[in-house]
């Protein structure tokens, strides 16, 4: 069974190895005390003689975040005060339009198909317009459904 650590989990060891390269012990001591490969810790201890602890911290894997969370409470304010606040023509969000303002605020281009995912990550959903004429008139059609489908309708 494979352990796989949390990046906090990866930085208590690292400042535990830290602690034991200032003590002078070998490297081989450090691995075995600590329960990691020789390699690991030849390249910990590297990353300290060259760097000191600041060296051994942990990154997030991944490239980082294009847009600051400043970024993003600007956009969710945008998008909250709608899309004909930021200049659009109907009160419809789109992924279009988003990717769009995200440009606009922001200077950072996606692609549209990738917003649907970046807007799911901070709790936004889908929401899909129901389908309606603008004519409808809802007291006509109250009147036929009571006075003449029962008339159209079969049976007793």
């Amino acid at each position: 069974m494979k352990f796989t650590a949390t990046l906090a989990e990866k930085q208590a060891m690292r400042l535990q190895a830290a602690v034991l390269f200032e003590q002078g012990l070998s490297n081989r001591e450090i691995a075995r005390r600590l329960g990691v490969a020789f390699k690991t810790v030849s390249a910990w201890c590297g990353l300290w003689r060259s760097g000191g602890i600041d060296a051994l911290q942990v990154r997030p894997p991944g490239l980082p975040a294009r847009l600051s969370d400043a970024d993003w409470e600007r956009i969710t304010a945008s998008l909250v005060a709608g899309p004909q606040a930021s200049g659009y023509d109907t009160q419809l969000w789109t992924l279009e339009r988003i990717a769009d303002l995200i440009e606009k605020l922001t200077g950072v281009r996606y692609n549209s198909n990738y917003v649907a995912e970046l807007m799911h990550e901070r709790g936004w959903t889908v929401q899909k317009p129901e389908r309606r004429a603008k004519e409808r008139n809802e007291q006509a059609i109250a009147n036929w459904v009571a006075e003449d489908w029962p008339a159209l309708k079969r049976g007793p």
